[in-house]
């Protein structure tokens, strides 16, 4: 027999953590580091919800993808014995025709989806806590729904631990990539026969090269509790994705006991992952401002906290998983959307290390261009977990 292989992942997010349990689960002695303590709350999968959906503008390779990641997602259900995810459908509004939402709707219709339509007088209907006037375009989706972010890191941490993956504190100052080497801020030094690279917001400073391709993006959201009169078509209501031309914002509605989340759709691609969370309030009016024209009596709505992550963007929102050298994966760019699709890429990382055929495919399905080898993908039947 040989000699175990030896694994090193860099970051305790969504990313890092799930490349673990693939990896793990070839075979791996697996370490992870991280430099805050997990769910890191300054990380870029640090939240109440994430969202999953298959609306992704003319994306075709992403919407492809979903059915795959929710296949992913089911199969960590079963392995860590809870279901950390809320169906709740897709509602999607624009105040002009074309743009995102009629890409999303051709790109759905051609993938077998069917997005219901509606206008106004249904829309006031259905969901009376929004305000219809303006609207020029609107589907609906059952599809679609939350995932329960920090839940799940939590799950996913204590399933590793469970396994023998070592999770331990500590930041990295550099890397090798030749070497699968890390360099940490002590001084030491950590090696493995594969070094996973994902370290959010930070990775840019340390991959040679990706500070060219990705940005921090300082996003920021607000936290909402509605009044006694909405709280009950909230707690029913879809995922919204409002997609004004002046500022177009997303709401998540507050499910589990989380409280009703807003945020902006744009990316700031500005900041420092070194900067506080804390939101402005000059931030936090601003994301009130995107909603105010589209969710009625937002003034008496009870604001429970307003805060900013970072995500790390590509200029076309496409994700990076690529290998600088045989020992080392680089995982970046996920913005907004990649939680979505940690189990599944970790899955697909872990059965790509060791095989140049299967490395060369990754990049470009992970970016969403193009389709990949079947033998990229794990065994994953779509059921109940």
């Amino acid at each position: 027999m040989g000699e175990t292989r030896q694994a090193l992942v860099l970051g305790a997010g969504i990313m890092g953590l799930s490349a673990a349990w693939g990896l793990a689960g070839r075979g791996y002695a697996v370490t992870v580091l991280d430099q805050d303590p997990v769910p890191n709350p300054r990380g870029a999968s640090h939240d109440h919800h994430r969202l999953i959906r298959h609306a992704y503008g003319a994306e075709a390779g992403y919407m492809r993808m979903v059915d795959q990641a929710y296949a992913a997602w089911d199969r960590l259900w079963r392995e860590i014995g809870e279901v950390l995810y809320l169906p709740t459908g897709v509602l999607a509004l624009a105040d002009a025709p074309g743009g995102w939402l009629a890409a999303s709707r051709a790109t759905l219709l051609a993938g077998g989806h069917a997005p219901e339509a509606l206008g106004e007088a249904e829309i006031a209907a259905r969901f009376p806590m929004l305000d219809a006037a303006g609207i020029a375009d609107a589907f609906h989706m059952p599809a679609g729904g939350v995932l329960l972010a920090d839940r799940i890191l939590a799950g996913l941490a204590r399933l590793l631990t469970a396994r023998g993956v070592r999770i331990l504190r500590s930041r990295a100052a550099a890397l090798d990539a030749e070497r699968g080497c890390l360099r940490l801020e002590d001084g030491s030094e950590r090696q493995a026969d594969l070094l996973v690279v994902a370290a959010g917001p930070w990775a840019p400073r340390l991959v040679p090269g990706l500070a060219a391709r990705v940005v921090p993006s300082r996003q920021v959201l607000v936290l909402l509790e509605p009044p006694p009169e909405h709280r009950a078509t909230w707690a029913a209501a879809p995922m919204l994705l409002d997609l004004a031309e002046d500022g177009g914002f997303y709401a998540v509605p507050p499910v589990a006991g989380t409280p009703l989340k807003i945020g902006d759709h744009r990316f700031s691609r500005r900041g420092d992952a070194e900067d506080d969370r804390d939101a402005t309030p000059a931030e936090a009016r601003e994301i009130l401002d995107f909603a105010r024209h589209r969710i009625r009596d937002l003034d008496t709505y009870r604001v429970v906290g307003a805060r900013a992550c970072y995500y790390d963007v590509t200029a076309d929102e496409g994700f990076v998983v690529e290998t600088p050298s045989p020992r080392c994966f680089v995982m970046s760019g996920f913005s907004g959307h990649g939680f979505k699709f940690g189990p599944l890429l970790g899955l697909a990382l872990a059965r790509a290390a060791g095989d140049a055929a299967l490395t060369r495919a990754l990049p470009t399905w992970a970016a969403g261009r193009a389709l990949p080898p079947p033998s990229l993908l794990p065994d994953l039947t779509r059921g109940a977990a």
